[in-house]
């Protein structure tokens, strides 16, 4: 069996990131051995955590500016309450994303994206190739009773990872993926929910990095100890042969 870099390095791929909660620093962590090793997807896709890092990085902003945004994170950066239908607005959010990224479109990164949201009158998965992508962004990640719904046109939308926790819902069928998953669960989703399994579909590789940091709001701290584990963990994983569709460290 090959290992993940020979695989990767042998076709074009598509690159999906699961939806975890502020796992984006473990994303960002795994894009940036992608990145020093110059193994680029020919796409994006991917839900809450896994959009933030992947139309930033699609947009042209490095793992190392995103990496150095990240650790520099503040809770007071994202933290602006308000009246709606969750604690916080995300105006701020949105303002960190449109600086990070020079208030991008997603259509004009150097790879196609597809995020996934969740629309709310239908409540089903919805995946956004263009538009603004701060808006785009913080809709994928706007988890319920935390952010305020964001609206795009006349639809709002609420977190992608409600309805497509793997992200890929923006990938056609039999489509070359490399799929990086959030094995950790939050606490409102079920122990045996199917959204915790790894996705069954042909010719997707995946990766699980075991016993990562759980960061959040008040503990941003343990994203920085994420990031540095799984760029770690990426660099063994490379050099690991795959077994069932998978790698496992």
């Amino acid at each position: 069996m090959p290992t993940l870099h020979q695989w990767l390095r042998s076709a074009p791929f598509t690159l999906s990131m699961s939806a975890g909660f502020f796992s984006f620093f473990a994303h960002c962590g795994m894009v940036s051995l992608l990145e020093e090793e110059g193994l680029f997807p020919v796409q994006i896709t991917g839900a809450s955590a896994g959009a933030l890092v992947g139309a930033c990085w699609a947009a042209g902003c490095s793992s190392a500016v995103l990496k150095e945004r990240l650790f520099s994170l503040t809770r007071e950066d994202f933290w602006d309450p308000g009246l709606g239908l969750g604690l916080l607005r995300g105006e701020r959010f949105r303002d960190v994303l449109r600086e990070l990224c020079d208030d991008a479109l997603l259509e004009d990164g150097r790879f196609p994206v597809g995020l996934s949201v969740t629309d709310m009158r239908s409540w089903s998965p919805h995946v956004l190739r263009s538009g603004r992508l701060a808006e785009a962004v913080s809709a994928s990640c706007a988890v319920p009773l935390l952010f305020q719904p964001v609206r795009i046109g006349r639809r709002y939308f609420l977190d992608g990872g409600l309805k497509d926790r793997h992200g890929l819902a923006g990938v056609a069928s039999g489509e070359r993926v490399f799929y990086h998953h959030i094995a950790s669960r939050s606490p409102w989703r079920r122990k045996r929910s199917t959204a915790l399994a790894l996705p069954a579909r042909d010719n997707l590789v995946s990766l699980t990095i075991h016993g990562l940091p759980r960061s959040g709001p008040s503990r941003l701290e343990a994203g920085r100890a994420a990031f540095e584990q799984a760029r770690s963990a990426m660099r063994l994983a490379l050099e690991e042969e795959i077994a069932n569709n998978r790698v496992e460290v």
